[in-house]
C-alpha cells in the first residue's frame, strides 16, 4: 500500500519528547509532546519557553532523555516519519499526541492541515489557554481531548477573559474537555465562583481542575487552603478535583 501523501506545510516547534502527562484529564498517561512556538498570553506564573528558535529539540528515542536538532520550520512530513518511527519501535507505548505550548492555536491554520495527519498514528489531545474559540472551531472534528487553561488575573497579571473562555468552552464542550484553573494564595473568593459558575455553565459533567501553582519547585498553598478552595467551588460545581503537578514530583519533562 503506498505511503500516504502528506500535506507541504511546515510548522515553528519547540521539542518533541515522550513523558508521563502530569496535569489534567490524561494524568498518568504515556503521550508524545509536540510544544509549539508562540502565545498571545504572558502569564506572570508562566515557566515555560514559547519564543519562536532557530531549531526544535528532539529526543533521539522515546523516553531516552537524549536530544538533538532540527531546524525550524519543521515539515509535516518529517514529524510524522518521527512519530510513525516510535510508535513502530514502542507499540502500546504512547496514549496519544499532547499539542502542547505557548499555544498551539496561534498556528491554527496550520494545525488544520497537520491535525488529519498526525491523527492517522495517535489520538490528539490539545493543551490550550482557552481564548482563540475562531481558531479551535475548525479543528474540533480532529481533537479527541481538550485540556483548556482559565486564566485569572489575580495569577497572570492581564485581566481574565471571561467571554473568550466561555465562547471557547462552548466549543471545546463538543469533545471530551476538562478545565484547569491554577489557583495560588491570590485567588479571590469572588474569582474562583465565577470561574466555577462559568464551568457549570459550560456542562455539570465537565471536570474542574484546580491546579496549586508551583513556584520553585513548591506550592505556597497549605493542605488546608486546596480544602477550603475546592470546598467554594464545589458547591456552585461538584464536579471539582484538585490536582497538583505530578510530573514535578517525579523528574520528568
Amino acid at each position: 500500500m503506498p505511503a500516504p501523501a502528506i500535506p507541504p506545510t511546515d510548522g515553528s516547534l519547540i521539542e518533541i519528547f515522550s513523558s508521563i502527562q502530569g496535569e489534567g484529564l490524561l494524568i498518568g498517561r504515556r503521550q508524545v509532546f509536540v510544544r509549539m512556538a508562540g502565545c498571545n498570553l504572558d502569564c506572570a506564573y508562566c515557566d515555560t519557553p514559547f519564543e519562536p528558535t532557530i531549531s526544535c529539540r528532539v529526543e533521539d528515542a522515546p523516553g531516552s532523555g537524549n536530544f538533538c536538532d532540527l531546524p525550524n520550520p519543521v515539515a509535516l512530513e518529517t514529524l510524522y516519519n518521527l512519530l510513525y518511527a516510535w510508535q513502530t519501535v514502542a507499540p502500546g507505548v504512547h496514549h496519544s499526541i499532547s499539542l502542547t505550548g505557548g499555544e498551539p492555536l496561534i498556528q491554527g491554520e496550520l494545525l488544520l492541515e497537520w491535525l488529519p495527519v498526525l491523527r492517522r498514528i495517535f489520538p490528539l489531545h490539545l493543551e490550550t489557554n482557552g481564548t482563540l474559540p475562531a481558531l479551535l472551531e475548525p479543528l474540533l472534528p480532529h481533537l479527541d481531548w481538550i485540556s483548556m487553561d482559565l486564566k485569572l488575573a489575580s495569577l497572570t497579571g492581564v485581566p481574565t477573559p471571561w467571554e473568550a473562555h466561555r465562547d471557547f468552552l462552548h466549543l471545546a464542550r463538543r469533545t471530551n474537555c476538562c478545565v484547569k484553573l491554577v489557583v495560588g494564595e491570590e485567588v479571590s473568593r469572588e474569582e474562583l465562583e465565577e470561574a466555577a459558575a462559568l464551568v457549570h455553565e459550560a456542562g455539570d459533567d465537565v471536570l474542574l481542575i484546580l491546579q496549586p501553582v508551583t513556584r520553585d519547585g513548591r506550592s505556597g498553598l497549605r493542605g488546608a487552603d486546596l480544602l477550603a478552595l475546592q470546598g467554594l467551588a464545589a458547591r456552585i460545581h461538584p464536579q471539582t478535583l484538585v490536582i497538583p503537578q505530578t510530573h514535578r514530583f517525579i523528574d520528568l519533562l
